[in-house]
């Protein structure tokens, strides 16, 4: 975990601590169709009110030096100091998902907090795991896994 973005990581660390990932999904995958070696995965709580926390406030890229590239993980969020139990792995590179203080409109990007250290043959089969076309909303349609991946239990490594 990072300590460049210290209020993300100690938000994800509370929730493996306090095992309120325990029996959630990765519930959404992809990659392009023209690139496979981009996309991500999305897991966590999906806002359930047992299991989520209060909102964090927003470490951006821009202020972390971090950035979305192969492996990194990073709170999703709605707008900027709304994330809490919902995070995502980043296959390849995305740099669109960081902050740009130069766009328009929430050019704030996602928190990324940490790195998978090992297991990304793992994040990349989630990705291209079968998806339901009907499910999902916005730019999520068609990317709702149709068998969502367990997570048995989240832990800090040693």
């Amino acid at each position: 975990m990072s300590s460049r973005a210290p209020i993300t990581a100690a938000n994800f660390l509370r929730y493996v601590d306090e095992k309120r990932l325990d029996g959630t999904v990765f519930y959404r995958g992809f990659t392009f169709a023209e690139r496979s070696d981009i996309g991500l995965i999305q897991g966590g709580t999906q806002h359930d009110p047992k299991r989520t926390l209060k909102g964090i406030a927003h470490e951006p890229t821009s202020k972390t030096g971090l950035t979305h590239d192969d492996g990194a993980i990073s709170m999703a969020r709605g707008a900027p100091g709304s994330a809490d139990g919902d995070f995502f792995i980043i296959i390849g590179e995305m740099k669109g998902l960081d902050a740009d203080p130069k766009a328009s409109g929430d050019n704030q990007g996602f928190a990324v907090f940490g790195h998978v250290t090992s297991g990304m043959d793992v994040v990349r089969a989630i990705a291209t795991a079968p998806k339901n076309p009907a499910a999902g909303v916005g730019a999520m349609k068609g990317q709702m896994l149709a068998r969502p991946v367990k997570i048995l239990t989240a832990r800090r490594g040693g």
